[in-house]
């Protein structure tokens, strides 16, 4: 008898997995990915005014197919908030298995794939990190980068400096570690092994001459073409780039498009986080910069989703309802006259 689908809240993911068991089942993904046996949905999304802010909606998706799933996760991010949903399907039977709340879901896939980029690219001894960005990703960017490595200290840095403060009692409360506040990002990022931003900045606000010989970066925040953090100056820079999707960052990263540009042969030099995971390759002593740039993935949605959803059931977790193949009505056959004129 089929296992019958499962409602999995946000509750339910932060006691089922942590952020060690993120990056290691995003791990786990993107060398299936590597091997031909798990493939992404090309991201889409759509803009518009939300009260005179900006709105998006997103959709993204995957599929596992020796493992036997496939899914999708959809938001919409207003200036009210987002609510994302992951919902999964038996790839061979095409029925639903369980639908997941994604907002934690989202911040530790996003954490996760910054935590994966690091453990592969910063220098082994890099001890420090400057985030800039104070939101609701932050604190698990600076999870996933301590997961990997051993940070004597964070650097905060955020326009808002209330936001700022709150962030860095966060990081020492949630954490265990040591904190400053940053006054500006030149401050914050100067010297720093590892940088991560993690904003909604529209213009690029950093600068090779900020950044130290050595430093691995890991670009979170713009995710469309309207967003961008980086300078060019800074890829020019850059020993090793690396993109969890290079088809995604040739359509939605304004700061790779314009300094690739749109000639294929230029994107040789960026390569997928995926094949960074299966090659095992790590950081050269003569590397200077190294930038991993990540858009989200339908791949590492699934992945964490996955593993979640296996846990869940497992544990007996989530709550149960009825397939709908079970419960859909019967729909009318006839057509009234008139009907299908639509009037």
């Amino acid at each position: 008898m089929s296992q019958s689908p499962v409602w999995i809240t946000e509750a339910d993911v932060v006691s089922l997995i942590d952020m060690a068991d993120a990056i290691g089942a995003l791990q786990a993904g993107l060398r299936a990915e590597a091997a031909g046996a798990a493939h992404n949905m090309t991201k889409t999304h759509v803009e518009w005014q939300a009260d005179g802010a900006h709105a998006t909606l997103h959709a993204i998706g995957g599929v596992f197919s020796d493992g036997g799933f496939a899914g999708t996760k959809t938001w919409a991010h207003t200036p009210g908030g987002a609510t994302p949903v992951l919902v999964l399907f038996d790839s061979r039977t095409g029925a639903l298995k369980g639908i997941i709340e994604a907002f934690a879901l989202g911040q530790m896939r996003t954490g996760a794939a910054s935590g994966v980029a690091t453990a592969a690219l910063a220098a082994a001894n890099a001890d420090e990190l400057a985030i800039v960005g104070t939101g609701k990703q932050s604190i698990a960017q600076i999870a996933a980068v301590a997961a990997v490595r051993s940070l004597k200290r964070v650097r905060v840095h955020g326009r808002d400096a209330g936001r700022r403060a709150q962030c860095v009692g966060r990081v020492g409360r949630e954490l265990g570690l040591e904190a400053v506040e940053a006054a500006s990002v030149a401050d914050a990022v100067r010297g720093a092994p590892i940088v991560t931003l993690v904003t909604r900045a529209r213009e690029p606000f950093l600068t090779a001459r900020m950044l130290t010989r050595g430093a691995h970066i890991n670009a979170v925040g713009a995710i469309t073409p309207g967003g961008a953090e980086l300078a060019s100056d800074v890829l020019e820079r850059c020993a090793t780039v690396v993109a969890d999707s290079v088809a995604q960052a040739q359509k939605l990263s304004s700061e790779l498009i314009g300094y690739f540009g749109r000639a294929p042969e230029r994107w040789t030099a960026v390569q997928s986080l995926a094949s960074l995971v299966a090659s095992g390759r790590g950081r050269f002593a003569s590397d200077d910069l190294t930038l991993f740039k990540s858009l989200g993935t339908g791949i590492s949605d699934l992945s964490l989703g996955i593993e979640v959803y296996r846990r869940a059931v497992h544990a007996g977790t989530g709550r149960a309802f009825e397939h709908p193949q079970q419960t859909a009505p019967r729909l009318r056959t006839a057509i009234g006259k008139g009907d299908a004129n639509g009037v």
